[in-house]
């Protein structure tokens, strides 16, 4: 394998000149391992360019997707304070890289969860849930990769726009789970449905247990920061994930989540 850090170079350089690239398991053979270890170094130089880290995303948790994406698991990357943003104003995504859009749920952490939780002990570190739509991106043409190569470039994360954020309270918890487990998702481009979810579409069992996989695999990854209290983690998309434009409207509808819906304008540029 080259360098990682030389690898985590030109990935940082495609994304801020918008270039695209070859994948680098067809060229280099990049293992899921190797690529983790890029990752920090990506991490390490927006970190030194003065991005702060915030939370996790969690990626490719929706089983019915993995085929499309010739993928067999989750991968997970970072999310950061210039990626991360309350819905409001109408967002751009000529930045972004081949855009696509995902309905997801959110976690705000109030502690570290430990391996081999289950749901009612998950609950218990989150102090925050909300709805949101991470806009994803690709420096590979065409969507075409493998997953080490997802977890080199960013974990696909191009931002994270959300909703409000709603309040655990521990009287609240078990009334949480049930939801969380069973909720339904309607996404929606100018006003036409475009696709449908359930929430056992993320791992079997919804977001909690996306949540309790993170938990399982950060400590086998001696490139990654522990979780920690405060951090966001998204969940992963409920629906498919599909292709944006400027100058449409997108909205996500939660039928048996308290959280209401959200609704995202996509700006044009200039």
């Amino acid at each position: 394998m080259s360098d990682p850090k030389a690898l985590a170079d030109r990935l940082l350089h495609c994304l801020r000149q918008r270039e695209r690239i070859a994948p680098f398991s067809r060229d280099l053979g990049l293992t899921l391992a190797e690529a983790y270890r890029v990752g920090a170094e990506v991490e390490a130089a927006r970190i030194a360019s003065g991005e702060r880290p915030v939370g996790r995303k969690i990626g490719f948790t929706n089983r019915t997707i993995w085929e499309e994406y010739n993928v067999s698991a989750p991968i997970f990357g970072t999310m950061y304070d210039s990626t991360v943003h309350p819905l409001g104003e109408a967002f751009d995504p000529s930045s972004l890289l081949e855009p696509r859009i995902e309905p997801e749920i959110a976690f705000r952490l109030s502690a570290v969860p430990e391996p081999g939780m289950g749901p009612e002990e998950l609950i218990a570190c989150v102090s925050g849930i909300c709805a949101g739509f991470e806009l994803v991106q690709s420096v590979f043409p065409g969507w075409v990769f493998e997953a080490a190569d997802t977890v080199a470039a960013f974990g696909l994360h191009g931002a994270f726009l959300h909703g409000p954020m709603h309040e655990v309270r521990p009287e609240d918890a078990a009334d949480w789970v049930g939801r969380l487990s069973g909720f339904r998702t309607t996404l929606l481009r100018n006003g036409e449905v475009m696709d449908e979810g359930h929430a056992a579409n993320v791992l079997g069992g919804g977001p909690l247990v996306a949540l309790g996989h993170l938990a399982d695999l950060l400590p086998g990854i001696a490139s990654a920061a522990p979780l920690a209290e405060g951090e966001i983690v998204t969940t992963g998309t409920l629906t498919r994930a599909l292709p944006v434009a400027a100058g449409e409207t997108w909205a996500a509808r939660f039928e048996g989540l308290p959280i209401g819906g959200i609704d995202l304008a996509l700006g044009r540029s200039g």
